[in-house]
């Protein structure tokens, strides 16, 4: 499976700060927003992702990611030259995809829950074996407010609605997507809806309307949340720091996720960690490190 962050957009909801900084550039607590839908496909165990952001913006993600080599993956970079929509990240994607399955993260979602790894791999693994595409719902308590779900007792999706009146679940569909290799094809065939875009609902009812569409429901224990406007970044970096303090573990960490998964040595990690070493961010790296047994003089 190869994945796509987008992290475009002109984070008008955030002026003046995004008039200068990529919002998903802006800090979430003690990184950037950026790792947290990074850190959920290294959690699927995709390791070939592609970044999708303006061109004026692009070169600060390559400066802060780089090719993704000392992290065990490969990180590679494309311009959305304007806000035509999320599906077209599959337009400007496709090549990066090629024949694999396809997961697409927006790059203001931030994703966290106990197990969560083992339901990606376990998803990702299935749609490999299976046709079709998974989306992911959490509940919400004002869903006319957001794309809804609604999925029969084994998760297959009945319908989608967007923004409705009278919605039909509380299933607020979240800005994690998995598709196979289709989604290629159909995307290429949308065409720009009223508001000018190719819209990411058009290619999930496509899928619908095959019977080809499941929704994972990310219930209890699990926390989505959306850093689109100042007070939802200050409420996510409040959670972050609550759980981070409470817990003694920092979440989204991107070498930590590499060294679980066995993408670079405890060694490795220590040297990422050492680069960072007047932060806590990498007093934390280093300490996983040591932990994990990387030789050290200290």
């Amino acid at each position: 499976m190869k994945g796509i962050v987008l992290a475009g957009g002109s984070g008008s909801r955030l002026h003046p700060v995004t008039r200068a900084v990529s919002k998903q550039l802006l800090p979430v607590y003690d990184k950037p927003m950026i790792y947290y839908p990074i850190s959920v496909l290294m959690l699927a165990g995709i390791r070939e992702i592609l970044v999708i952001s303006t061109p004026v913006d692009l070169p600060a993600f390559e400066r802060l990611l780089g090719d993704g080599a000392e992290l065990g993956v490969s990180f590679s970079y494309a311009e959305q030259a304007a806000p035509n929509g999320l599906a077209e990240a599959f337009l400007i994607g496709a090549e990066h995809v090629g024949d694999d399955t396809a997961a697409l993260v927006l790059g203001d979602n931030i994703f966290h829950g106990q197990g969560f790894s083992t339901l990606l791999e376990r998803e990702a693994a299935r749609l490999e074996a299976e046709k079709g595409c998974v989306l992911f719902g959490y509940p919400v308590r004002d869903p006319g407010r957001y794309g809804v779900g609604e999925a029969d007792p084994s998760g297959r999706l009945l319908s989608i609605e967007e923004k409705p009146a009278r919605p039909r679940s509380n299933r607020a569909i979240t800005g994690l997507y998995f598709y196979d290799n289709d989604v290629l094809d159909i995307a290429a065939t949308l065409s720009p809806s009223a508001r000018g875009e190719l819209e990411i609902t058009d290619v999930n009812r496509a899928y619908l309307d095959r019977g080809d569409a499941r929704l994972i429901d990310l219930g209890r224990g699990f926390a989505w949340l959306d850093t689109g406007t100042h007070e939802s970044l200050i409420e996510a970096s409040q959670y972050v720091q609550v759980l981070e303090h409470r817990q003694g573990v920092r979440f989204a960490c991107l070498e930590e996720i590499a060294l679980a998964k066995g993408w670079i040595t405890a060694d490795q990690a220590y040297l990422l960690g050492e680069r960072q070493a007047s932060s806590g961010y990498g007093d934390y790296v280093m300490d996983i490190a040591r932990r994990a047994g990387a030789a050290t003089t200290s």
